[in-house]
C-alpha cells in the first residue's frame, strides 16, 4: 500500500536515511517511521495465583492473557495499566512493581515496546469479566492454562523466576517510577474456584 507525505500530498519513496530503508517525501522532509507501539501486562496477585481473563476478542479469541492494553499518546503507561485493568476485569488494580520492559516483534504490525507489572486488587474489589473477556479466574502459580501470547508468556516466566530471588530494595535517592516487584501477599481470597490442571 503506498503512503503519501501529510505535507504535499505526494507519494512517498523508498530512501535510506541513519542506515535503515524508510518512506520518506521527494520534494520535502516528511519521513514515515514506523514506530511501535507501547502496551502493558499486569500480574495481578491474589492469595498465592494470579488474574487471567479469557479473551471474547481476537487475536486469541477463547484464550487466557494477562489484563493490559494499549498506552494512548496522551497516558501515563502505569495509569493506562490500570486503567486497561478496569476495563477488562472490572476492578481496580493497585500496582505494586515493575516486572520489566520487552521488545514484541511483529510481523503484520507495527512492532510494540511492553511494559509488565505485578499488582494486586484494590481493597474489596472482585474481578468479573469485561467487554473484552468471556471469563476472569485466579489460576494458581502451578496450575496455569495456557496463554494467548508468547510476550505474555514471558512475562509470567520473569515473574515466576522473581519469585525465587530475594527482594533489594534500591536507595531512597534512585527510586523512580513503580516500585521494584515484591513477593506475593495472600490479601484477597480468589473470586472463582481455583483452576486444576
Amino acid at each position: 500500500m503506498g503512503h503519501f507525505c501529510i505535507n504535499c500530498g505526494a507519494a512517498l519513496v523508498q530512501r535510506v536515511i541513519e542506515g535503515r530503508e524508510v518512506e520518506a517525501c521527494p520534494n520535502d522532509s516528511f519521513v514515515l517511521w514506523h514506530d511501535p507501539k507501547v502496551s502493558t501486562a499486569v500480574v495481578i496477585e491474589v492469595d498465592g495465583g494470579i488474574v487471567l481473563g479469557r479473551r471474547a476478542i481476537e487475536p486469541g479469541y477463547g484464550l487466557w492473557c494477562l489484563p493490559g492494553g494499549f498506552v494512548n499518546d496522551d497516558e501515563d503507561p502505569a495509569a493506562a495499566a490500570a486503567r486497561e485493568c478496569l476495563e477488562e476485569i472490572s476492578a481496580p488494580v493497585e500496582l505494586t512493581g515493575l516486572i520489566g520492559v520487552y521488545h514484541i516483534p511483529k510481523t503484520d504490525a507495527s512492532s510494540m515496546v511492553g511494559i509488565a507489572y505485578r499488582g494486586r486488587l484494590g481493597d474489596g474489589a472482585r474481578p468479573s469479566a469485561g467487554a473484552e473477556m468471556l471469563e476472569v479466574g485466579v489460576f494458581q502459580l502451578d496450575a496455569l492454562p495456557p496463554l494467548a501470547f508468547p510476550s505474555h508468556r514471558t512475562v509470567v516466566a520473569e515473574y515466576l523466576k522473581s519469585l525465587a530471588l530475594p527482594v533489594v530494595e534500591a536507595p531512597r535517592s534512585v527510586r523512580a517510577g513503580a516500585p521494584r516487584a515484591r513477593r506475593p501477599s495472600p490479601s484477597q481470597a480468589p473470586t472463582q474456584p481455583r483452576r486444576k490442571r
